[in-house]
């Protein structure tokens, strides 16, 4: 999403309707301004065993870690 010369990374995050416990939502920003975090393919983290999702930065564009680690290319966490 484009707003004033601006690009923002806009997610969607599902809920589970008529359900007792509802999905973790936790959003967690590793990298900051004052301190950037880089990573090569074989050190990304996993989030939640697998189930969770890492986005990076990378020279080819966002990509999530499992795009990430299917073309062996590192980035910003």
């Amino acid at each position: 999403h484009r707003e004033n010369n601006k690009d923002f990374l806009v997610l969607t995050l599902r809920h589970r309707r008529n359900r007792k416990r509802a999905h973790r939502n936790i959003l967690k920003r590793i990298s900051r301004p004052g301190l950037r975090i880089y990573s090569n393919s074989q050190r990304i983290p996993r989030i939640s065993g697998g189930i969770g999702v890492v986005i990076l930065s990378t020279s080819r564009g966002i990509m999530t870690d499992r795009e990430a680690r299917l073309e062996r290319i590192g980035g910003e966490i």
